[in-house]
């Protein structure tokens, strides 16, 4: 459902109205609930906020307050500061240019939402430690381990804090061994699985079309 102030928003924009409205339909037809908050366009899964549409002097921007949990394999996100944790930008300067990466636009935003859903949150320091239930799956698989390796850092990085974010030791081992066979085959937590997706090797919610599908 689009929010009038958002319609207002854009209408009245200085610039960028044309871009700002291609995102805005971008992001709608990914089901994020539009609202207006601190003057600007933000969409939301439930009751957090996802990704907010700026407009700054030299492009519009996609604003991913999560952004440095994405895996970002085509390097379209950017810090805004030296300083900056989580937030990352997604820059355009025109219609163009947002109308050939449109598909592209659309997995990051899925990806987004799938690790809102999944809860993921960014580790203090810059190395996630590897959790003992891992570690001891390890040991008796080491085929496992080795597969782990290979993965893409992005991917190790998503799975280390799927696996330390589980709050009893039982839950870890459970999404451990519950993702052992897609490690195997080299897949991360937010590539695709059912084979439909049109933007691999993300997720781009094509599973939504089959009927109880669950990793």
């Amino acid at each position: 459902m689009k929010d009038p102030n958002v319609d207002e928003f854009i209408q009245s924009a200085d610039k960028w109205s044309a871009e700002m409205a291609f995102l805005r339909r971008i992001l709608l037809d990914c089901l994020m609930v539009e609202t207006y908050k601190w003057r600007t366009p933000v969409y939301m899964v439930g009751t957090k906020n996802i990704i907010a549409i700026s407009s700054l002097k030299d492009h519009c921007a996609l604003n991913f307050f999560n952004g440095a949990l994405l895996q970002d394999e085509e390097n379209m996100l950017i810090k805004p500061g030296e300083h900056t944790q989580l937030g990352r930008w997604m820059k355009f300067n025109s219609v163009e240019q947002i109308l050939a990466k449109e598909e592209l636009i659309k997995a990051y935003i899925l990806e987004a939402i799938e690790v809102e859903k999944m809860g993921l949150k960014m580790e203090k320091s810059t190395e996630i430690p590897h959790p003992e239930e891992l570690t001891a799956i390890f040991d008796k698989k080491p085929a496992l381990k080795t597969a782990f390796d290979k993965l893409t850092p992005g991917r190790q990085r998503a799975y280390l804090r799927f696996f330390t974010d589980g709050k009893q030791s039982e839950t870890r081992t459970s999404r451990i061994e519950k993702n052992e066979k897609y490690i195997l085959k080299g897949i991360g937590l937010t590539d695709c699985i059912c084979g439909l997706t049109k933007r691999k090797p993300s997720c781009d919610g094509s599973h939504r079309d089959i009927e109880n599908f669950k990793r």
